[in-house]
Order: C-alpha cells, then sequence, then structure tokens
C-alpha cells in the first residue's frame, strides 16, 4: 500500500492502521463477539503479517489494558518500521473508564508510554476525549503540555480523537491531527475532514467499519468506499487480532483505492 501524508507533520501512514485494544483490552468493549487475548506469539505473527501487507501504523493508548506493554516487549529493534499513535486522558481501571486532562497527568501519562513502549519518542499522541471537546480546549492542561512535549522532542505531533464538530475543528485549529467518527451511518464529522484538509492537517479515522459490526465482504468494501471518498483522509484505524481478517481488509481497501485511481 502507497503510504500517505499525515497532514504537514512529516509522518506517512498506511491507508490502514492496525487498532490494538484487543492486544491487551478485553472489558467494556464495543464489539460484537467476545474474545480472549490472544498470546505474545500469535500477536507476534499478526504484527509480521501487518508490515508485510504494507501496514505501518498502529494505534494503542494506556486504556487498552496490557496493549502498550505488549507492543513494547513485541516490536524490540523494529519500532523504527512503525508509526505508534497513543493517547492520553483516559484511564481504564477495574472495569471502569475515568478521565484526567491535566497538565501533569498528561506529561506523567507520555512519560510513562515512553516506557512502557520501550521507546524514545512517540509519533502522535492525541487526547482522548470525554464527550465535552471545548471544556477540554478551555479548561484543562493537556493542550499546553502535548505542545510542550512537541517541542522537547519526546512525541512528534499532537492531536485529539474528538467527539464533536466543534471539537473537532478546534483541533484542526490549533493541533496536528484529528481521529474522527466517519461511517456508512454517521457523517456528522465531514466538515471537520473538509477543515483538515483545507487546513493540512492529519486526519485518522475511527469506528470507520462500526466497531465490528458492519456485516459482510460488501458491507466492508462499502465503508472503505465511502471513507476514502472523503477529503483529506490520511488513514482509517480497524481493530482485529483475526490474520485472515486483515488480510481481507488490505485487499479489499487496494481495489478501492485502485478503482478510485
Amino acid at each position: 500500500m502507497e503510504l500517505r501524508r499525515l497532514g504537514d507533520t512529516g509522518i506517512h501512514v498506511s491507508p490502514i492502521g492496525l487498532g490494538t485494544v484487543k492486544f491487551g483490552r478485553n472489558q467494556q468493549v464495543k464489539y460484537p463477539q467476545a474474545f480472549d487475548l490472544p498470546d505474545d506469539g500469535a500477536l507476534r505473527d499478526l504484527l509480521a503479517l501487518a508490515r508485510e501487507l504494507g501496514i505501518n501504523l498502529l494505534d494503542t493508548a494506556p486504556a487498552y489494558g496490557s496493549s502498550q506493554q505488549r507492543l513494547g516487549r513485541l516490536l524490540g529493534r523494529a519500532r523504527a518500521e512503525w508509526v505508534i499513535v497513543s493517547k492520553v486522558g483516559e484511564i481504564f481501571e477495574r472495569g471502569e473508564s475515568r478521565f484526567d486532562f491535566s497538565y501533569a497527568h498528561t506529561v506523567a501519562t507520555v512519560e510513562d508510554s515512553l516506557r512502557t513502549l520501550r521507546t524514545d519518542y512517540i509519533d502522535c499522541v492525541l487526547i482522548h476525549s470525554d464527550g465535552d471537546d471545548l471544556r477540554i480546549f478551555a479548561h484543562e492542561g493537556a493542550i499546553d503540555a502535548l505542545h510542550e512535549l512537541k517541542h522537547r522532542g519526546l512525541i512528534r505531533a499532537h492531536g485529539m480523537s474528538s467527539k464533536t464538530v466543534p471539537g473537532g475543528l478546534r483541533t484542526v485549529a490549533e493541533m496536528d491531527v484529528v481521529m474522527a467518527t466517519c461511517n456508512l451511518d454517521y457523517n456528522d464529522e465531514l466538515p471537520v475532514l473538509q477543515a483538515a484538509q483545507a487546513n493540512d492537517k492529519g486526519v485518522l479515522i475511527k469506528k470507520g467499519l462500526m466497531s465490528g459490526h458492519v456485516a459482510g465482504i460488501d458491507g466492508v468494501r462499502r465503508s472503505f468506499a465511502h471513507v476514502f471518498a472523503q477529503p483529506g483522509v490520511s488513514s482509517m484505524i480497524v481493530g482485529t487480532i483475526n490474520p485472515a481478517h486483515l488480510r481481507d481488509n488490505v485487499e479489499l481497501l487496494e481495489q478501492v483505492l485502485g478503482e478510485g485511481a
């Protein structure tokens, strides 16, 4: 797969990013079927397959259970081959999420993620919004913290996984990357994608396959076609621990992108 620009960050990403929540967490997730966490051998094989297929983007978070710890252990010297996106703001403990968008917690979270991922930089860190996007901009310290961490060279880019159109537009105005929702059933955030393209900001798509609820190959194909018909999309995050699903998704997306060439 041909890599795409992540806005003006200087980072280039595969059009599919591998979501890793299933690497480390199987409680309070929105997937249609229950699943067991895979062992290290299975994950090592999945990561090797992803690279073979041309995927270079991994999406993780401290709130994804042991995902970051496992990636740090499994990537090893191959870390430089990957673009890693992590997050701040959400804490998942004892089966429940809570949020902290303070300056101090943001800095501490990124520093802990660096240790956990066994790396000296993270390519992109996103604020994982609790839904009140504009309050985070107006009254919390996370934005300033991420700017400082970027200045220190600990992260290459920053942004927000937003949940509202005003929040997404504010992200486009003040940060490098926006993660927005777009799928066959939800298009409210298209103005955010349009603004991102106009301002040369990176766009990551979440829930493009409706957290696994899209039915059948045709549904997946139509989902890819819909998402990548939108302006400025850099990559779509797809979470899976099934090698066959990963291979099928890449094949379908390559067909869709080829048809649009």
